[in-house]
């Protein structure tokens, strides 16, 4: 694990219930740590795993940054879009020039979408009980 002397940057993540925080250590290897576990280890899925890289690919910081971060809540594509996130805003503040190519990716907007609330009188968001004629 990383020492608390090594310098890093910090962002934060969400994503519908999901909270990532990210810390990001400059001049690294490329290795991406969640919760304790190697990103081959945590996604299994390839796509979630493209998702978690794509800010480091947008900024072609891929290999040269080491990325260690904890997040909770929701579930796996919650989880890997709250880490993107996360990463994104990261890196703008270990480098401002990087805003231009992640706002463009739309990797700095908080995706708003969330779990619509139960209403009183229906069995779900939406959806109510079943209608009888008789």
């Amino acid at each position: 694990m990383y020492e608390s002397k090594k310098q890093y940057q910090y962002g934060t993540g969400r994503r519908k219930s999901s909270v990532a925080r990210v810390r990001v250590y400059e001049n690294g290897t490329g290795s991406i740590t969640i919760n304790g576990r190697d990103i081959d280890e945590y996604f299994g899925l390839e796509t979630l795993k493209l998702l978690v890289r794509q800010p480091l690919v947008t900024t072609n910081t891929l290999g040269k940054v080491d990325i260690i971060c904890t997040v909770t809540g929701g579930g796996v594509t919650g989880q890997a879009g709250a880490i993107r996130h996360g990463v994104a805003r990261a890196l703008l503040s270990v480098n401002p020039e990087f805003r231009a190519p992640l706002k463009a990716a739309g990797l700095l907007t908080r995706d708003p979408r969330m779990k619509e609330r139960k209403k009183y009188g229906l069995k779900a968001a939406r959806r109510a009980p079943q209608f009888s004629k008789r």
